[in-house]
């Protein structure tokens, strides 16, 4: 068993409300995740909240898009964390959190996720790192965002 962290950074030149308003609701993921467009037919289940504490997503898809679920379990204006849960490609459960720290001419947006790896996930752990495996699509989820934002 091992503990991971990832952590990306990003300025996005945009009020800080606009920033957590797309992601403290589930439903405008579509317009940034880097991973809603890995599977074309991806099933999207929205429960609870509309959005904030208590907003659940569920996404079933391909061997890329794998399954699981998402939970907002905190959200003020400048943090949301989420519980997060996969089935498939291997069972693992993480935290996600978004930092969005106001800043002269928008928002620094910090995007970590921490766990443990066990099992299966602690086996491809010791081959992959997970910075490696999810860094670059967080860089690019970031990117997007940035551009959701600023648009």
């Amino acid at each position: 068993m091992s503990a991971f962290e990832v952590v990306r950074r990003t300025h996005v030149a945009a009020d800080p409300a606009r920033v957590h308003d797309l992601i403290n609701d589930f439903h405008k993921w579509q317009s940034w995740s880097p991973w809603e467009d890995v599977d074309p037919a991806l099933q999207r289940d929205y429960s609870g909240s509309e959005s904030g504490v208590g907003a659940h997503y569920a996404w079933s898809g391909n061997r890329k898009a794998g399954r699981g679920s998402m939970a907002i379990t905190e959200s003020n204006p400048e943090h949301v964390g989420i519980d997060l849960h996969f089935d498939k490609p291997f069972k693992a459960d993480n935290k996600i959190d978004f930092e969005l720290a106001p800043v002269d001419g928008g928002t620094d947006v910090t995007w970590r996720m921490t766990g443990e790896q066990t099992g299966l996930s602690g086996l491809v752990g010791k081959l992959f790192n997970m910075d490696k495996m999810v860094g670059g699509d967080f860089e690019k989820g970031l990117a997007r965002l940035k551009s959701a934002a600023e648009s």
